[in-house]
């Protein structure tokens, strides 16, 4: 089988396409020929030597979607569909960047679809992240104000078209004037300029604040949206599209408005169940929610994919076919 190898931390161009054995599933274990994956920041974040742990040489990707090849239980049948995502694949052990991956029962999903494996291929983790973020730990309600913070990454644009389509009404960030039209088609009803500075402009449309945030861009701009939330208001920080993990000098009396909650969804922790997974694949194949495709890639060019969404410049998803 083919398999994108990455032997130490490094650039986009350190991968290397090896052919390696197929590999046998164990007890506990289901063999899964890789279909598809989606690319996801934190693998950026692992390429770079920036995941504690990680051990190289080592297959990357936290996510795919496929069919079943072996199970030594008989749970999974041969060319069931499937997804897998986090539980430490692609870290703690190879992941997704191959043609077959080995993976724990434990974080498989299964689903029954027409849709192209591409189309598939991105919803996984972005799913996941999504729904996570707004109903397990925001727990939003019809008629809430929603602050997404990067909103135009591909979990924004996403969060933005749930959120309204649940009669949220929606605030989304971009530092790009020219993207306001893909948010506002997204579901956003007010589209900021972020300078890195919102509070300003969330004030002026809701000078009590907004009910729930959403935190996209990571610890440089959290303690601004904090302070666009009303009292009693809640935000989960998800994503980190700064690569910034953490705070120096963290001192909550100061960076935590008073009353204001703060929370945080990791789909490595808590994970939506698979019904709700199924329930959004039948809502994407009648139409009701648009998936933002930003290129597709096969595997030979994993290097330009991780190079695309380095810069930025996706407009959508990544996805990889195998």
């Amino acid at each position: 089988m083919k398999a994108a190898v990455l032997l130490c931390p490094g650039a986009a161009t350190d991968f290397h396409l090896e052919e390696r054995p197929v590999p046998t599933p164990q007890v506990g274990q289901v063999l899964v020929r890789v279909r598809a994956f989606g690319l996801n920041r934190s693998e950026l974040m692992t390429r770079k030597g920036l995941s504690p742990g990680v051990q190289f040489p080592r297959v990357l990707g936290i996510e795919c979607v496929g069919e079943v090849v072996a199970d030594p239980s008989g749970d999974y049948l041969p060319g069931q569909q499937v997804a897998a995502l986090m539980g430490g694949l692609g870290r703690d052990y190879d992941g997704s960047y191959a043609e077959y991956a080995l993976v724990p029962k434990r974080i498989l999903y299964p689903f029954h679809s027409q849709l192209p494996w591409a189309q598939l291929g991105a919803i996984p983790e972005m799913f996941q992240t999504v729904y996570g973020s707004l109903h397990l730990a925001l727990k939003i309600q019809a008629s809430e104000t929603l602050l997404i913070r990067g909103g135009t990454s591909s979990v924004g644009l996403l969060a933005a078209q749930l959120a309204q389509q649940a009669g949220l009404t929606v605030l989304a960030t971009t530092r790009q004037a020219a993207k306001a039209e893909l948010l506002r088609a997204s579901g956003a009803a007010h589209v900021l300029l972020d300078g890195g500075q919102v509070h300003d402009q969330v004030r002026a449309l809701y000078p009590a604040g907004v009910d729930k945030m959403l935190e996209l861009v990571g610890t440089p701009t959290l303690r601004d949206s904090l302070t666009c939330l009303k009292p009693g208001g809640l935000g989960c920080m998800t994503g980190m599209l700064s690569e910034s993990w953490s705070l120096p000098d963290f001192a909550p009396m100061e960076f935590i408005p008073a009353t204001v909650g703060l929370t945080i969804y990791d789909s490595g922790q808590v994970t939506a169940p698979a019904a709700a997974m199924q329930d959004f694949i039948k809502s994407v194949e009648a139409g009701r929610v648009q998936l933002r495709i930003g290129r597709v890639f096969p595997l030979a060019e994993i290097g330009l994919a991780h190079q695309l969404i380095e810069a930025n410049a996706a407009g959508g998803k990544i996805v990889v076919t195998t």
